[in-house]
This record gives C-alpha cells, structure tokens and sequence, in this order.
C-alpha cells in the first residue's frame, strides 16, 4: 500500500493502481519498437507491482496499528517469485522486463542471504538467457526497462505527493541516454508539465483511485481489510500540459 496522512485520517492507495497509473503514463509516451513488445512493456509496467503478498496477521500494520506503506515493508522472496512466476505466462519479453526491475530494485540486497542471492543470480541467468532467445541486445531491453522504471517513478511522485511546490523542478529519471526529466506544477492545482516533454499529445489527464479511511489504528489485518472495503473511494486526477 501506499499510505499518505490526511488531515482526516489516512489515504491509501494500493501498490496494484499505482502500476495502473504508470501504464496510463506510459500510454501517452510515443510507441517504439515492434507492437508486440509495446504491449508487453505496457503489460509489464502495468503489472509490475501485482502479486502482493496476503495479509495474515498484522503484515499490513505498522508496530502502532496504522497502516503500513510499502517502502516499511522488508523484501518479500514470496513476492519477488511469485511476480515472475505470473510474468512467464505473458512471455519472455514481459518477464525480462520484469526480471530487470527485480534485480533493479534488490541487487542492493546482495550478500544478506544465501536465498536472496540466489533469486538474484537466477535473474542474471534468465535475462542472458531471454535476450538471447528473443534477439534482442541490452541496449534495446535497456531502452525498454527506462521506459518503465520512468513511468514508475512518475507514478510513485504522484501518488506520494511529491510534486514539488513553487514552481520547482523535481528529477524524475535519467536512463542510458542522460536525458533527464523534471515534472514541475507551476501553480498549486494547476497542470502538471515535464520538462522535455515526451509525450505524444500536449494534454492529457491520468487518474488513480484512493481508499479514505477514518480510523487510525486497527487491531490486526483483518480489521484493516474490513475497513478498506467499506471505505469510500476518491479518484484522483492530474492534468498533464506541455
């Protein structure tokens, strides 16, 4: 989940819309390449965060009871195996590109434990493997992976709140080409802008729907649960102009 405090309680938005919200981003981006690796990579952006893990217990609280956001949370093998597990049903492509995030995302990790390095060995491994069979060099799979390390980045920026105030320019990602992207919002409320802009239309708006919730601590997850059912939804909405 991704937790933010509100003056009445808690916004939460799960890890599951936030890749929903970085596919919207990553739609409005001019396609390249073939169309069937457009689609994975969509696919692969989109479902980048699925397979979370089953809240059993007090998993989805912090140590107070409140609810707990993602970046609290230690790394889940569980997770991280059972994302790839799902990606190999979508093909090679999608579960490189997959596979590239994962080691991304944990290599920093290595030397924890004997399991954590193996799964990130086993990355290295298929990914040679994949690129091989699907003809495709590192750079070209590398162009991709920018692409949707781009659009999480993004995604999480909005999600979190994090678009700066003021007028001022916030660094999004550099990939392998050293372009660097800053999303401003010159005014409050007004139209998000990224400087380059890279997408295909001057305009456009993308949305994310958020759980509100009251109440402040939970008992346990089941509580939790309970509640974000019976929350009421907000979307929300930003308007994105060159």
């Amino acid at each position: 989940m991704i937790v933010n405090y509100t003056a009445d309680g808690w916004q939460i938005i799960y890890q599951q819309a936030h890749g929903q919200l970085a596919a919207q981003l990553a739609w409005h981006w001019q396609p390249f390449g073939p169309s069937d690796r457009w689609v994975g990579l969509l696919s692969a952006i989109a479902q980048h965060d699925d397979e979370q893990r089953s809240w059993d217990g007090h998993y989805g609280l912090t140590p107070a009871g409140a609810p707990a956001n993602f970046t609290m949370k230690e790394f889940s093998l569980e997770q991280a195996e059972s994302l790839m597990r799902a990606a190999r049903f979508q093909g090679r492509w999608r579960s490189l590109l997959t596979s590239m995030h994962l080691s991304t995302l944990y290599e920093s990790l290595r030397g924890t434990s004997k399991t954590t390095d193996a799964f990130l060995n086993e990355q290295q491994t298929h990914q040679t493997q994949w690129r091989k069979q699907l003809k495709v060099n590192k750079q070209e799979a590398q162009q991709a992976y920018d692409l949707m390390h781009w659009c999480d980045r993004l995604s999480l920026i909005l999600c979190r709140h994090e678009l700066p105030e003021m007028s001022r320019a916030l660094e999004i990602y550099t990939g392998q080409d050293s372009q660097r992207y800053d999303v401003v919002r010159p005014s409050e409320d007004g139209p998000v802008t990224v400087t380059p802009w890279p997408f295909r239309d001057a305009s456009f708006m993308v949305s994310v729907e958020a759980s509100m919730l009251r109440q402040l601590q939970f008992r346990d997850d089941t509580e939790l649960a309970t509640a974000l059912r019976e929350a009421p939804i907000e979307t929300l909405t930003w308007n994105f102009q060159k």
